[in-house]
């Protein structure tokens, strides 16, 4: 099985770079930003991205737009300080461009300037890891 792991964050913060890095070490594929196109048709794309006025970010749209003849199925994870998850706005995209998303997804909790302060945690991305290891 091919994978990728593609992510987007705006957050000085960087939890969901944390994310993707854990992902990265579970399954020994590189992370790389969404302004990176996939080279190739994957079979599972990893997308790690959060929530950013209640939809997920234009760059992120763009990256489905142009890699949508690459993507086999795509499964969302996500990080964020509202508890909100990104699966309905990944879905709404992935539905337009006519790309598989995987009904799974891992969603935790990050901090954002007061709010869930230490988050995402170890304990969280170890979690992430299991639950990509669990994927392919």
């Amino acid at each position: 099985m091919t994978v990728a792991v593609r992510y987007f964050t705006k957050s000085k913060k960087g939890n969901t770079k944390k994310l993707a890095d854990a992902v990265s070490s579970a399954i020994d594929v590189p992370a790389e930003d969404v302004s990176v196109d996939l080279p190739e048709r994957v079979d599972r794309l990893f997308l790690i991205n959060a929530m950013y006025a209640a939809d997920i970010d234009k760059e992120v749209k763009e990256f489905l737009e142009r890699n949508r003849e690459n993507a086999g199925e795509v499964v969302n994870m996500n990080t964020s300080a509202s508890g909100a998850s990104t699966f309905k706005a990944v879905k709404k995209e992935t539905d337009r461009l006519g790309i598989k998303l995987c009904e799974k997804e891992f969603h935790c909790a990050a901090s954002w300037i007061f709010i869930n302060k230490g988050l995402p945690s170890g304990e969280d991305l170890e979690r992430a890891k299991q639950f990509v290891r669990s994927m392919i």
